[in-house]
C-alpha cells in the first residue's frame, strides 16, 4: 500500500515539477523574443535615421549642381546672345559695304561707257574695232613675254623629262648586255680541197642544178680557193642548203638521190631547231606557256635579219627592255615582256603564211596573230601599234615602240644604206625651209640636229623662239625617228659702213 502511494506521489511530483520545468523555459523564451524585438527596432530605427541623412546629403549635391548648371546655361545663353548682335551688326555693315561697292561699280561701267562713246566718236571707230586694235596691241606687247615663258617652259619640261627618261633608259640598258653581230645574205661552205667542186657541180652541171632546184639557192662556185658560196635572202632555205652541201662533202657521195636525202634531213634538223631557239627565247626572257605555233614563229626569227641585226636576238632585247622599262614606271612587267617578244613575229608570218591574216605591215600581222593564237587583246594592241599603224592606247605599247627603237639605234646594231641616210637628211632640211624667212637649213650630227638660219629682216629674236617650236613640231610630225632631234634657229645681224 505504502509502495503504491510513494508511486502516485513520485508521479504528480514528477509532472509538477516537469510542469514548472517547463513554465521556466517558456518565460526565458519570451523573453529572448521581446530582447530581439527591442534590438530589431533599434537597428530598423537607425538605419532609418541614416537612410534619411543620405537622402539629405543627395537632396543638397542635387540643388548645388543643378544651380551650378543653371548659372553656366545662362552664361552661354548670353553668349550667344551677344555674339548674335554681333553677327547682326557684321551683317548690316556687309550690307552697307556691297551697296556702296554697287553704287561705285555702276558708276565705274556709267564712266567706261561714256569714255568709248567718247573714243570711239574721236577716232571714227566702232567700239568692235576699238576692241580689235586693243588686243592686237596687248598681243604684240606681250609677244616678248610669252615667247620667254615658252622657252622657260620648254627647258624646263624637256630637263625634267630628260632626266628621268635618262635615268630609266640608262637603268634598262644596263642591265642588258647584247652582243652586235651583223647578218649577211651569204653563207660560204669549205671544201677539203678544189677537187670537190667538180663533184659539186656534177656531170653536166646535174648536181648542182638540183641543189638550187630543191633549196632554192644560189650556189656560186668561182675562183674562190676551197669555199663555195651560198646566196639567198631568205635565212632559212639558205642554212638548209649549208646544212646538206656540209653533209655531202663529209659523206663524199655527192649524186641526185643522195642529194635529195641530205636536203630533207637538214630541213628536218632546221624544223627542230626552229622550235628550240623558239623554246629557248621564250625561257630567256622567262616567260609564262606560249602557244607552239608562235613558239615557231619566234625560232624563225632566229634566221632572220633586219638591216643585218639578226631579229629574234632583237626581240630578246626588246622584251628585256619593255619589261625593266615598265617596272621603273609601275607598268604590267609582264605585258611589256611578252609583247616585246613578240613584236616582230608578223615579219615572218608575211613570208610563211598564206591568206589574209598575212596580209599588211608586219606590226598588223603579228596583232592578228596574237589574237589567233589566244593572247590577250593588250598584248596584240602593243604589237600592232610598235609602228604607230593603229593609235597607241596602253603605256605598255608606248614602252615596246621605245624598246624597239632603242635595241635599233644602238651603236652597230644595225647598217643603213647610204641613200636612205641622205634620204631622211634632205628630209629634214625640206621641212625646215618650208617656214617663211628660212635662209638656209642644215642636218648635222647624222641628222640629230637641223640648224636653221633665218634672214634677220623677217624674223626677229622673239620669232625665232616660236619657229623653232614650229619646226620641232613638224618635223614630229612627218618624220620617224629614234631618240630626238635639236632644232636650232640662227638668226645674225651685220651692220656695214665705209670710212672715207
Amino acid at each position: 500500500m505504502v509502495s503504491v502511494f510513494a508511486l502516485i506521489v513520485g508521479f504528480f511530483g514528477g509532472r509538477h515539477i516537469e510542469k514548472q520545468r517547463h513554465e521556466a523555459l517558456g518565460k526565458g523564451a519570451e523573453e529572448q523574443l521581446e530582447k530581439a524585438r527591442l534590438e530589431a527596432d533599434a537597428v530598423r530605427d537607425r538605419r532609418l535615421l541614416e537612410a534619411e541623412r543620405e537622402a539629405s546629403e543627395i537632396r543638397k549635391k542635387a540643388e548645388e549642381l543643378s544651380e551650378e548648371k543653371d548659372k553656366s546655361f545662362r552664361a552661354k545663353t548670353e553668349e550667344l546672345e551677344r555674339e548674335r548682335r554681333e553677327l547682326q551688326a557684321r551683317e548690316e555693315l556687309v550690307r552697307k559695304r556691297e551697296e556702296r561697292a554697287d553704287a561705285l561699280l555702276e558708276k565705274r561701267e556709267q564712266a567706261l561707257a561714256e569714255a568709248q562713246e567718247q573714243l570711239t566718236s574721236a577716232a571714227g571707230l566702232t567700239s568692235e574695232e576699238a576692241a580689235e586694235k586693243l588686243i592686237s596691241r596687248v598681243e604684240k606687247e606681250n609677244e616678248s613675254l610669252l615667247a620667254r615663258k615658252i622657252r622657260e617652259g620648254e627647258k624646263a619640261a624637256q630637263e625634267e623629262a630628260d632626266k628621268v627618261a635618262r635615268r630609266i633608259i640608262s637603268t634598262a640598258i644596263q642591265r642588258w648586255a647584247a652582243e652586235q653581230v651583223s647578218e649577211t645574205t651569204v653563207s660560204i661552205v669549205n671544201l677539203t680541197s678544189d677537187e670537190m667542186k667538180g663533184r659539186i657541180i656534177g656531170r653536166e652541171g646535174r648536181n648542182i642544178r638540183i641543189l638550187e632546184s630543191l633549196t632554192g639557192v644560189e650556189f656560186i662556185i668561182d675562183d674562190t680557193p676551197d669555199a663555195v658560196v651560198l646566196s639567198c635572202f631568205d635565212p632559212i632555205r639558205r642554212e638548209v642548203a649549208r646544212l646538206a652541201l656540209e653533209k655531202l662533202v663529209s659523206d663524199g657521195r655527192i649524186h641526185p638521190a643522195r642529194i635529195e636525202e641530205m636536203v630533207d634531213k637538214a630541213r628536218l634538223e632546221i624544223q627542230e631547231r626552229i622550235v628550240e631557239e623558239g623554246e629557248e627565247a621564250v625561257r630567256t626572257v622567262g616567260l609564262s606557256e606560249l602557244d607552239p605555233e608562235l613558239v615557231k614563229f619566234l625560232g624563225r626569227l632566229a634566221f632572220r635579219s633586219s638591216y643585218g641585226q639578226n631579229v629574234l636576238s632583237h626581240s630578246i632585247e626588246v622584251s628585256f627592255l619593255s619589261a625593266q622599262m615598265a617596272a621603273e614606271i609601275g607598268a604590267d612587267v609582264e605585258l611589256a615582256k611578252r609583247a616585246g617578244l613578240l613584236h616582230d613575229i608578223g615579219k615572218v608570218a608575211v613570208e610563211s603564211t598564206d591568206g589574209p591574216i598575212a596580209v599588211g605591215p608586219h606590226a598588223l600581222v603579228g596583232g592578228r596573230l596574237c589574237r589567233k593564237y589566244d593572247e590577250t587583246e593588250e598584248v596584240a594592241h602593243a604589237v600592232e601599234a610598235h609602228h604607230e599603224d593603229v593609235e597607241q592606247r596602253t603605256v605598255e605599247a608606248m614602252l615596246v615602240q621605245a624598246a624597239d627603237a632603242i635595241s635599233a639605234a644602238r651603236p652597230g646594231a644595225r647598217r643603213t644604206r647610204k641613200q636612205t641616210y641622205v634620204n631622211r637628211l634632205e628630209n629634214l632640211e625640206t621641212i625646215a625651209e618650208r617656214f617663211e624667212g628660212v635662209e638656209k637649213c642644215y642636218a648635222i650630227a647624222a641628222g640629230r640636229e637641223v640648224r636653221v638660219f633665218v634672214r634677220p629682216e623677217v624674223v626677229d629674236d622673239k620669232g625665232a623662239t616660236l619657229l623653232a617650236r614650229k619646226v620641232a613640231t613638224q618635223i614630229e610630225e612627218e618624220v620617224r625617228f629614234p631618240g630626238s632631234i635639236r632644232v636650232t634657229v640662227i638668226r645674225e645681224t651685220r651692220s656695214f659702213d665705209v670710212a672715207r
